[in-house]
């Protein structure tokens, strides 16, 4: 008899004790599980972001290199803001944005609109890495064409860690400079590219410093 009691003191204690807490831990069970559910959900969401986002840039990248194509540049305009405005988190709209600004600038001669691409590819890109100096070289560039100099000045200038770019950025500087009338210190920059590039001497750059009446020897 003494065991048949503890039996149902047993099952009593469970049945106070589910009473009293079954319903914070079944409150608990399903916010776990509406945790585990959720971050699965949000993970196969963010799969299929990339995976359509890659899709679009094998589209864009299509359409970019069918030269065949009339429309070629109202459909790499239309897929790289489709990129910008559906996935503008992805790497792939920053991409996007870079091929439509070459575009942009190469092919349609609007430095401006190059700018726009470009300012915004910037932003996403950030100020460090590899693909943040490309970026700024090419933004660079376009307000070279757009006639902005300071503005190219400024893109190029204090760069913390310019690597292989930094003789890029000085060369360019040095055009910049000579456009702007200052024969002297475009020769400057220009030696110092020189000094700077790790290829060896450039013929470009070396036609350059014989305009401005600096020999190969120099």
């Amino acid at each position: 008899m003494a065991e048949m009691r503890t039996e149902e003191e047993t099952v009593q204690a469970i049945k106070d004790w589910w009473k009293n807490n079954g319903s914070s831990l079944l409150i608990g069970i399903a916010a776990a599980l509406a945790i585990v559910f959720g971050w699965q959900a949000w993970q196969n969401h963010q799969m299929q972001q990339r995976t359509e986002a890659a899709s679009q840039f094998a589209d864009l990248i299509n359409a970019y290199s069918d030269e065949s194509d009339e429309n070629r540049a109202e459909t790499v305009a239309y897929v790289a803001e489709s990129l910008r405005e559906e996935y503008s988190d992805s790497a792939f709209a920053i991409y996007g944005m870079l091929m439509l600004a070459r575009q942009q600038m190469m092919e349609q001669g609007d430095p401006q609109a190059a700018i726009e691409s470009l300012s915004w590819a910037q932003e996403k890109a950030g100020d460090s890495g590899p693909l943040a100096l490309v970026i700024r070289n090419r933004l660079a560039r376009a307000h070279f064409a757009a006639e902005q100099y300071e503005e190219a000045l400024a893109r190029i200038e204090n760069v913390d860690d310019a690597g292989t770019f930094s003789a890029i950025f000085t060369e360019l500087k040095g055009d910049i400079l000579l456009a702007q009338g200052d024969r002297d210190g475009a020769r400057d920059a220009y030696l110092a590219a020189r000094e700077q590039n790790q290829q060896g001497r450039s013929g470009i750059l070396e036609l350059k410093l014989s305009d401005l009446g600096v020999g190969e020897g120099a």
